[in-house]
């Protein structure tokens, strides 16, 4: 069994759940901590018993511990410049939080990086793994509502930090087919700002997937039925299922009695699935479940959100003509001021 070397790039609270898991895996040994405050990847180490090497600058801990696997858990803007310097430094496996990145370019960027070094990269889509979500995709494809006509997505706000989420779910239940077209609307009238990102307060929209399924939006706002998650509505049937897998409403038309389980679902049990996907991915060379590839599919249906509100149109996939976040530069131009009357 080959062991590999793990180094943790951010020590702050999102990486504790990383850690627990890596603990829990024999074929990893986290050698290394990279933090820009040293007492925090000190508190880190003593936390979770690693005895690993402690630096402030993951640069320097690249070039000197030389780790097979990073899991990095820093803010959105950094990651681009993360990955690229672990492939630089010909790191095999990388793990991000998500979301990918704070601009369209960047996600491309870094999927290009991917696929010319072969650097396994993969994001924190960890809700793939929760019990309930995996029966739910086990139940559409095997047609237990019918034929997949329509999808209702929900999340908080918002749709780069909350709604990559819900984006990922819906595409894990409909077979990974990508959007076809997007046509969104934003509330940036009172902007938030997660992880160095200014995002909206509310999206709503519509897209159709390749398949010719259609999906309606809420991501923040008011009058959401559902907080997080997916309402999948079929030819025989609907189920409703929130982020973590834990089953709402579901309805057999033909079968009012039917009943589903409701399979518990907890942090541990998703982040050692997370852990299993990269190691086992790794040893085997195949596809990971949360590949970067699917990360990117999540991310062109926020990015031609966005765009579409810029364009005051609907946005066809795949995407094209434009890098940026284009919700950030509609908010730097003022185009989101309140209306007269409305107040600042």
């Amino acid at each position: 069994m080959e062991k590999y070397r793990v180094a943790f790039i951010g020590c702050g609270n999102r990486a504790k759940a990383h850690a627990a898991a890596i603990r829990e895996d024999s074929r990893c040994e986290v050698v290394a901590l990279s933090d820009l405050y040293a007492e925090a990847a000190q508190a880190f180490n003593e936390q979770f018993g690693f005895g690993a090497a402690l630096f402030t600058d993951y640069e320097v801990m690249l070039a000197e511990v030389k780790p097979d696997i990073v899991i990095s858990c820093l803010w959105t803007p950094l990651h681009l410049q993360m990955f690229r310097a672990c492939a630089a430094a010909g790191v095999r496996a990388v793990h991000s939080e998500k979301p990918m990145a704070p601009a369209w370019g960047d996600c491309l960027e870094m999927a290009r990086i991917a696929e010319a070094t072969g650097s396994q990269l993969t994001f924190c889509h960890q809700r793939r793994f929760a019990s309930g979500n995996r029966l739910v995709r086990q139940w559409v494809e095997k047609g237990r509502i019918g034929q997949l006509l329509r999808m209702d997505l929900y999340s908080p706000p918002n749709l780069l930090d909350c709604g990559t989420h819900t984006f990922d779910q819906a595409l894990s239940f409909n077979g990974e087919f990508g959007a076809k077209w997007v046509l969104g609307a934003v509330d940036g009238t009172n902007p938030l700002n997660w992880f160095d990102v200014s995002a909206e307060s509310m999206a709503v929209g519509t897209l159709v997937f390749e398949n010719a399924v259609r999906a309606n939006v809420q991501t923040g706002g008011p009058d959401q039925d559902m907080h997080t998650g997916v309402r999948l509505i079929g030819s025989k049937g609907f189920i409703e299922v929130n982020w973590d897998g834990e089953i709402g409403e579901a309805v057999i038309y033909d079968d009012p009695s039917w009943k589903p389980e409701m399979p518990a679902s907890s942090e541990r049990e998703q982040m050692a699935g997370v852990v299993e996907d990269i190691v086992g991915s790794l040893a085997a060379g195949r596809e990971p479940e949360l590949s970067y590839r699917k990360a990117l599919r999540a991310s062109e249906i926020i990015y031609a959100f966005y765009e579409s509100v810029r364009r005051h149109a609907r946005i066809e996939l795949p995407l094209a003509g434009m890098n940026d976040n284009p919700f950030i530069q509609l908010l730097e131009a003022g185009h989101f001021a309140p209306a007269a009357g409305q107040g600042a």
